[in-house]
């Protein structure tokens, strides 16, 4: 269980994709040569395609796993929700993800594909987290101080979240919610971005706007 305040890292997409560059080169140089790369969805998606490309492999399949829902919120177990559609008995895998957290998922990951009669699993991260409980082959970065990192393929998603969370402490001003997600969260978020998250959580009836002061809808 996360605390009410957190520190979060946007990475932008020139960071992720040096990111995902270097660990295609990390397996690349280990020698280790998959039949298949699977990405985690969804986190995993964009990482696993950019290490495909640097890597030139086009067998990229992937499954789905549910952990960690909007704005660092933790589901009560770990599952599979879409399974992998093609056999890799015998086939060596390389299993690609965004981040390893707790190392749920890829645990759940290794155990689902190993079950598969894979012959080998090895897994890949952007980002590793020293608190992990879950050590990956290889990762592009080692992270030692614990942050909540939010990637751009996910950044409209999890500001949407953490501005509701900010909500949830009573209703705020545009500006008062900028300053609290700064204060909380060490998220800074420009005016337009901001402007458009509240204005999709209106038009979704997540929240309500009345006279400028934004509250929860529920």
């Amino acid at each position: 269980m996360l605390p009410d305040t957190f520190p979060c890292e946007l990475v932008s997409w020139e960071r992720s994709c040096t990111l995902a560059r270097r660990l295609a080169y990390a397996v690349r140089d280990s020698g280790y040569q998959p039949d298949f790369v699977v990405a985690i969805g969804r986190g995993g998606y964009v990482p696993a395609r950019v290490v495909c490309d640097y890597l030139l492999h086009q067998m990229l399949t992937s499954i789905k796993i549910e952990h960690w829902g909007v704005a660092a919120e933790e589901r009560p177990e770990t599952v599979i929700r879409f399974p992998l559609s093609v056999d890799v008995a015998g086939a060596r895998l390389l299993v690609v993800d965004d981040v390893t957290d707790t190392g749920d998922t890829l645990t759940e990951a290794v155990s689902y594909l190993t079950g598969c009669d894979a012959s080998e699993v090895r897994t890949a991260v952007l980002q590793h987290k020293n608190t992990s409980g879950y050590l990956p082959d290889y990762y592009a970065e080692l992270i030692t101080e614990w942050r909540w990192i939010i990637y751009p393929w996910a950044v409209y998603e999890d500001l949407s979240g953490f501005v509701l969370r900010v909500l949830t402490a009573g209703p705020a001003t545009a500006g008062g919610v900028a300053a609290a997600l700064a204060e909380n969260f060490s998220i800074t978020v420009d005016d337009e971005m901001l402007s458009e998250i509240c204005g999709g959580l209106v038009s979704r009836g997540e929240a309500e706007e009345t006279g400028g002061v934004l509250r929860r809808a529920d």
